[in-house]
């Protein structure tokens, strides 16, 4: 039997798909599923919102097109690491779509064969993507292009930048031949119509993340980790507990150790800050958080044994706010180790 589980809502996932393909207004709505769907399950994630009417999936690399496959056949799958030499042979043999992120990379490409596929263009977060200079390149012109698309930088943030994107996307699109552009991610969602273009591609939100204030109050969480108590025990006035000792028992406490560590993605940052419940009560995280294991204080709990199960806090803006991680990471780094539960 393992002793860590996610318990899942289909629910809130689906609903906050919605809720963003709502505020994306006439542009349609995709989905990032890269990254195992943030942590989820990429396959289970792509079934829910497939059903739900999503029809344009993202992921990062080769294997995640292959893995969600069986799950979205009849949608687009786009590749956001684009696609190189060593990739040709996987990439041959699925239909989807590698995202052009470099006249190399279109070179390739087109050498192969070519066919349909999308374009990045760097506006200014000088990750992936072409420079705009290079949009004008005869071998831009050969591509067969779906989604032109750049990606916001700061987007959750109110600042000059977001607008110097969008009209750096806008001016660019008018040279770039494309069915469709795409520039807004979650928070870009919110940012308003004239990021929507004809297709938005949020991510974290789907997953429970609030990254922007407009989102407040539609977006629901959909993660909740659950972890089993291993052992209780007594602990004097003075005792210092777990790792270097950097908490000490102001008074006679009584402690229970569960089976959740930062091996499974609970980190550190937790450490001294995190919280769990059982049966309504709040039990603070006493102590360093170790590989396998976080010492929780039950000493104003009643009834609370080895094999009980406890509710870790995992509402996304909150427990980033207390970790000092963010919503991204708290969701990518969950491991193998829970066992993952659909509602």
């Amino acid at each position: 039997m393992r002793t860590l589980r996610l318990d899942l809502d289909s629910d809130a996932l689906v609903e906050n798909w919605r809720v963003l393909d709502r505020m994306s207004g006439s542009a349609s709505t995709g989905a990032a599923v890269k990254a195992e769907g943030y942590g989820l399950g990429g396959r289970a994630v792509t079934e829910k919102l497939r059903e739900a009417g999503c029809s344009d999936f993202f992921v990062a690399h080769w294997t995640e097109a292959r893995d969600i496959l069986r799950a979205t056949s009849e949608a687009g799958i786009s590749v956001l690491h684009g696609v190189g030499s060593n990739d040709l042979d996987l990439a041959s043999q699925m239909p989807a779509k590698p995202v052009i992120n470099s006249l190399a990379q279109a070179k390739v490409w087109i050498e192969a064969g070519g066919g349909l596929c999308d374009l990045m263009i760097d506006t200014g977060m000088f990750r992936l993507g072409l420079a705009p200079e290079e949009v004008s390149d005869p071998l831009i012109g050969k591509l067969k292009i779906d989604i032109c698309m750049s990606h916001l930088a700061s987007a959750d943030e109110d600042c000059a930048k977001n607008a110097a994107q969008q009209s750096a996307f806008s001016a660019l699109k008018d040279q770039v031949r494309a069915k469709r552009y795409s520039l807004a991610n979650s928070a870009g969602i919110a940012l308003g119509s004239d990021y929507h273009f004809d297709l938005t591609r949020p991510g974290i939100a789907i997953y429970g993340g609030v990254v922007r204030p407009e989102l407040c109050d539609n977006i629901r969480q959909v993660v909740y980790p659950k972890a089993a108590i291993l052992q209780t025990r007594d602990a004097p006035k003075g005792s210092t507990l777990g790792y270097n000792g950097i908490y000490t028992a102001p008074h006679d406490m009584r402690l229970a150790t569960i089976s959740l560590g930062y091996a499974d993605g609970y980190l550190r940052g937790f450490s001294n800050k995190g919280h769990v419940h059982l049966g309504g009560q709040d039990l603070p995280v006493v102590g360093r958080v170790s590989m396998d294991l976080t010492i929780i204080d039950i000493t104003e709990a009643t009834d609370v044994g080895e094999g009980d199960w406890v509710d870790v806090d995992y509402s996304l803006p909150e427990a980033a706010a207390a970790s000092g991680l963010s919503q991204y990471e708290l969701l990518t780094v969950l491991g193998s180790r829970f066992q993952r539960r659909w509602s």
